[in-house]
Parts: structure tokens; C-alpha cells; sequence
């Protein structure tokens, strides 16, 4: 899922560096690739009808579908992704199929109020996409730990890292990234983030990318994201153009 930013605004190449520095408690995570440590308020679910996708110098490919999210319990949040794959390698044709069905769950083990940051575990299990065109035909583990700062009624930052494990060992890497995000108007949020993986055997390198991406409420239950990164390192690569859409529902 993480898998996957060049004239941009310098105050965007600093989120990183902002980290641990800035930031109204705010909802985070999607759209951006770098998650939050805040789960879904218990006994209310999220639910992300999305779509994403990448284009490179081989073609486009990316994944349609659900993510479900339940606060199954305080600080803790039960996930179910169940992602549609497709793969347009240009003269080959456009592929689809099942992709790589996640399951995972969110702990938050320290809080603002007492530690000054919110911190939480989200391991997650990519479960085998079973075909050779889409997704990944082997399972695998991410293991990241995830904070956030939040201060006065505006600013926001979250971020951290970990690493995937394959079942194939050669296909292990680490992702790293950062967000800052700001409340422009009370219905309306944008952020910008610096995000960095490193290569794997699949035969992609090393990326650095940066993105935009923006929530926009439309009512309490009813939300629009979307998100935009391109790729500064190996960019023909990994990353041209890259992007998120997605219509949240929250209850």
C-alpha cells in the first residue's frame, strides 16, 4: 500500500525538519502516504472509498477500493483494506485484479496530555494478491511506529517510519516521512509532505518524493481528500506523478 513527489514551495521541503517542532488536533493520516497515531474514536467507524495510482516511465498502476476502520476499543483501531489492483503497462495493456487485502491494527500507547506526543503502533499484514500481474503473490509484514504534535487550533505534524518484510527477504525496505498540515478555513485542511523509501528487489529504487494533499468537510459525516506527490529522486522510476482520492465516511 505504502509503496509507492520539481518546483514546489521550499515551506514544503522543511516538513520534515518540522516534525517534531510544529503543529489543532486535526484529523491525519489519509490522504497522505505517512500515517498518524490517532485511531477512529471508539465505537465509530472510517470508511475510505479510494482511489490511487502512479505513473513511471513503465506505465500506470495503482488500486481502487475500501479501507475500513473501527475503534474497537480506547486507543485502539481494527483496519480491513480490501483494494481492487490495476496495471496499464502501456503496449502490454491494462491488468486488473485482487490486490494485496491488508489487516491491521492501530495501539496508541502515549498521548499528548501526559508524554507530549501521541504515539501508536500500526503493524500491517499484506495478504497475497494471488496473481503474478497485481499486487504482490507473497505475504508480508510493515512494522511502523507513528507520532504527532499538534499545537494551537491550526498547525499539525505527524509522521515516523518502519519497515516491510517479505516473505522473499531481498524484497525487505524501510519508508520514512513527515507532515505538516494547516487548518485554512474551519472546513477545509492542507498539508505537504516529504516522504522517502528505500529500494527493494522488485527492481525499484531508492525514492524521495513530495506531496500536496487537502481534507475538505463536507458535512460531520461526509468528507473529500485528495493528494498529489511527485517523485525528486529516480523519477522516471518511481514516481512522475503519483495520486490519492477519496470520499471519507465517518459515523
Amino acid at each position: 500500500m505504502v509503496k509507492q513527489r520539481a518546483h514546489w514551495p521550499a515551506w514544503l521541503i522543511s516538513a520534515g525538519a518540522l516534525l517534531a517542532l510544529l503543529a489543532r488536533p486535526a484529523a491525519a493520516g489519509p490522504p497522505f502516504v505517512s500515517d498518524d497515531p490517532e485511531p477512529t474514536d471508539t465505537g465509530h467507524f472510517e470508511i475510505y472509498t479510494f482511489n490511487n495510482g502512479t505513473n513511471t516511465r513503465a506505465g500506470t498502476a495503482g488500486e481502487t477500493g475500501i479501507d475500513f476502520n473501527y475503534g474497537a476499543a480506547r486507543d485502539l483501531q481494527l483496519t480491513a483494506t480490501l483494494p481492487a489492483g490495476y496495471n496499464d503497462t502501456g503496449g502490454g495493456g491494462t491488468r486488473v485484479g485482487l490486490g494485496n487485502v491488508e489487516l491491521a491494527a492501530k495501539y496508541r500507547f502515549l498521548h499528548q496530555d501526559t508524554f507530549g506526543l501521541d504515539v501508536s503502533v500500526f503493524p500491517r499484514v499484506f495478504l497475497p494478491s494471488g496473481s503474478g500481474a497485481i499486487g504482490d503473490n507473497h505475504a508480508s509484514l510493515l512494522l511502523p511506529i507513528w507520532v504527532q504534535k499538534d499545537f494551537g487550533k491550526q498547525w499539525s505534524a505527524f509522521g515516523g517510519g518502519g519497515c516491510t518484510f517479505n516473505e522473499i527477504r531481498a524484497a525487505n525496505f524501510c519508508q520514512a516521512g513527515a507532515v505538516l498540515t494547516y487548518q485554512v478555513l474551519p472546513k477545509l485542511q492542507i498539508g505537504g509532505e516529504l516522504f522517502h523509501q528505500t529500494a527493494d528487489s522488485q527492481g525499484t529504487p531508492a525514492t524521495t518524493s513530495l506531496g500536496l494533499g487537502w481534507r475538505y468537510d463536507v458535512t460531520d459525516n461526509y468528507h473529500l481528500l485528495g493528494y498529489i506527490r511527485r517523485s525528486i529522486e529516480n523519477t522516471d522510476d518511481t514516481g512522475r506523478y503519483s495520486w490519492y482520492a477519496s470520499v471519507l465516511f465517518t459515523f
